[in-house]
């Protein structure tokens, strides 16, 4: 399940994901980023995992197709989230965006909310 945060605003999506990410999610999701995108050269994700457990693969490939298209499209992304995800996604992250990428733990968001916004 994904759920878009109150912190959205301006070229900042804010999200948190739990359980495994559907197609309906993307389907949610990408037009928000696609609309950030027409309003702003570059945008900034803050990604919250709490109890994630990943992609079905039908969402996976929606968010590689995405990625791979707007790898130059981000600015900054925040991965917050439990600690056995950190290198997964932030090596995923790598292919797919030229952003910078930082991790923080669950307990930091407000630090990674504070970074993003900078």
């Amino acid at each position: 399940m994904l759920q878009i945060l109150e912190q959205t605003e301006n070229n900042i999506i804010a999200t948190k994901a739990s359980g495994k990410l559907t197609e309906v999610d993307y389907k949610k999701l990408l037009p928000l980023l696609k609309n950030a995108l027409d309003k702003h050269s570059k945008i900034r994700w803050y990604f919250e995992m709490v109890d994630f457990e990943g992609w079905e693969l039908k969402a996976f490939w929606e968010d590689v197709k995405f990625d791979a298209k707007h790898a130059n499209d981000f600015d900054k992304v925040a991965m917050v989230g439990e600690k056995m995800w950190e290198e997964k996604m932030s090596d995923l992250m790598v292919f797919f965006s030229s952003a910078k990428v930082k991790y923080f733990d669950i307990s930091d968001k407000e630090a990674a909310l504070k970074w993003i916004k900078k």
